[in-house]
């Protein structure tokens, strides 16, 4: 095999490109994670619990709420799974960031990671328990839930996701070339 073949010239991008997108990931996700979790200690040292603030009048306002169910509050007798699906799936996209070698995946995944660990800290380690934590949610809009940055990273991730297999855009580099 000569240097000019596919496979020869591949192997080496390819590494680089999987480090890069790896890294971008985890950058992604460790920003995302931070202004999530800052963003929350704010709310909870200066919003009381219930009161609105309005931001943009009749748009947005922050609105301190404790969350023990998934989106829109559903299943809110059901914390500990929650929890259990958010350790999963954060579990499977460290697992799978080995493989990424396409940066707006590596962006889509980093986003939803970031989310989903500013989630299950809350989870984890906020009252009334270990793993019976209530979400601190704060971000309010007229006619829906309320929500967090976390919850943001999130549905934009997935967002992203599903336009990346709509069109067809893969995560990987196929073998042989």
């Amino acid at each position: 095999m000569t240097e000019h073949t596919p496979d020869a010239a591949a192997a080496p991008g390819t590494s680089r490109v999987g480090r890069r997108c790896l890294v971008i990931s985890l950058l992604v996700a460790a920003a995302w994670y931070a202004a999530d979790q800052l963003s929350k200690l704010w709310v909870v040292e200066n919003l009381p619990i219930g009161r609105q603030y309005p931001v943009i009048p009749g748009l947005l306002w922050w609105e301190h709420i404790r969350n023990s169910g998934a989106a829109f509050s559903l299943g809110s007798d059901y914390t500990w799974v929650f929890t259990i699906v958010m350790a999963v799936v954060i579990v499977a996209i460290l697992w799978n960031l080995r493989r990424v070698r396409d940066p707006l995946w590596a962006l889509a995944l980093g986003l939803v990671l970031g989310g989903a660990a500013g989630n299950l800290t809350d989870r984890l380690f906020r009252e009334p328990g270990f793993a019976h934590g209530h979400v601190v949610d704060f971000i309010a809009v007229p006619r829906f839930a309320i929500f967090n940055v976390a919850d943001c990273g999130v549905v934009v991730g997935v967002a992203l996701i599903l336009v990346l297999i709509m069109t067809n855009r893969q995560m990987e580099v196929p073998r042989g070339g």
